[in-house]
């Protein structure tokens, strides 16, 4: 057993921008205090079966990462069972604290594993640093998730030029952006794009109004005959993948995808093009309604996960690592470290978190009651309404099928 006291961490799901920089910061903070720093590769798929690849943090080392996109500790998915569990890498190398980076799934385990440990004897505090371009982490009003900011920012960027390609050639395009369950990602780069249409889960009720494919081509088309009305040939309408999450399985069926699923059951998204798929139906359609109109689809994806930082990101995650000693001196464990702009840090148990019925981490979504959706839903898009129908029958035959408002109901 080292005799020097060690933390170690490691990095689950998938990439965001900053990870690097959360690696740097704790790394610093603890190598400052005579910690010996150990960077484990590949998550949890290797902590407990004696094949853990590991990487000593020096101060070197944390400070060349800093700014850096991508994740220097290889990730992983890979998702324990209770089984599976055995205390001897923290017994050998005097582990006293385990830091996570990731989403729900990854704080979830850290949890369990800490929860196993303490019963067999063995103390250590475990702190999770929430990740995700998805901002869809249960954290304080205001606070997002870092990398989120990060990835919408480039979003933005993409997604203006799509803009300005769409008025130059006068086609209109479809984008699908990342976000498993929540649209905070596809609403944010919409609303700063000025794109005419934001099609995002929360803007269905999966008991009064369910989301459908036919309702999300008719919003897209709606968008598509208002611009027409306006004299305005082009646009841009932006679609979460999260409604995939919410489609029924004959929706799913229907679209001629077959999906496959990862190791904790979520749809694996990331092997289709979402907006490709949304793209064809709305080609479809508009071929059916005789509209001239071409669309062309757009993927925002991949691209958005490994860029290097914004200046945001870069400072909250800063604040993040400094934040998770802070936490660990005052004897925290089993929370997540949050920060605001203002350098407050707080520990937000886990075990508050969590949902009594699922027993998993509760899914942050976009507040369509706020202020920011009711303005950009009322005020931003451009859609039919019932005071549209008259110029909208020289496009379509029925054109209360794609009256926004009935399509989806915005809560007061």
């Amino acid at each position: 057993m080292s005799e020097q006291n060690s933390i170690v961490i490691l990095c689950g799901g998938g990439p965001a921008p900053g990870i690097n920089t959360v690696i740097s910061a704790v790394s610093k903070q603890f190598l400052a205090a005579d910690y010996r720093v150990i960077g484990l590769h590949e998550g949890y798929r290797n902590l407990f079966n004696g094949k853990a690849e590991t990487v000593d943090i020096d101060f070197a080392f944390a400070d060349k990462i800093f700014n850096i996109g991508g994740s220097t500790l290889q990730m992983s998915r890979y998702k324990p069972k209770d089984e599976e569990f055995n205390p001897d890498f923290f017994i050998k190398n005097n582990i006293k604290l385990l830091v996570t980076i990731g989403g729900d799934d990854t704080a979830s385990t850290a949890t369990r594993i800490s929860n196993y440990l303490t019963e067999h004897n063995v103390k250590i505090q475990n702190i999770h640093v929430p990740k995700t371009i998805d901002n869809d982490l249960p954290l304080p009003d205001g606070i997002s998730t870092f990398g989120y900011q990060s990835a919408k920012d480039e979003g933005t960027r993409i997604t203006a030029a799509v803009y300005e390609d769409s008025r130059t050639s006068g086609v209109w395009f479809v984008l699908c952006a990342m976000g498993r369950e929540a649209g905070h990602l596809a609403f944010g780069i919409g609303a700063a794009s000025h794109v005419p249409m934001i099609i995002i889960p929360e803007m269905f009720d999966n008991e009064k109004n369910p989301v459908t494919l036919d309702k999300i081509v008719k919003l897209i088309i709606s968008s598509i005959v208002k611009r027409k009305i306006m004299g305005v040939p082009y646009g841009v309408a932006i679609v979460s993948e999260g409604v995939f999450h919410d489609l029924p399985d004959e929706e799913l069926e229907n679209s001629g995808v077959k999906f496959t699923y990862d190791e904790h059951g979520h749809p694996e998204l990331g092997t289709v093009s979402k907006a490709h798929i949304f793209n064809v139906l709305v080609q479809n359609k508009l071929n059916e309604l005789s509209l001239n109109v071409k669309t062309r689809p757009v993927e925002l994806g991949y691209e958005l996960r490994c860029i290097a930082p914004k200046a945001f990101d870069l400072f909250y995650c800063n604040l993040l690592g400094m934040g998770v000693k802070i936490l660990y001196d005052k004897g925290y464990t089993g929370c997540m470290v949050t920060g605001d702009q203002c350098g407050d840090i707080k520990g937000v148990f886990l075990k508050d978190m969590v949902d009594p019925a699922t027993g998993k981490i509760t899914t942050r979504l976009l507040n369509m009651k706020g202020n920011k959706c009711q303005m950009v839903y009322r005020y931003g898009l451009q859609y039919l309404i019932e005071s549209d129908y008259e110029e909208a029958r020289k496009y379509l035959p029925n054109p209360e099928e794609y009256d926004f408002n009935k399509l989806v109901k915005i809560p007061d």
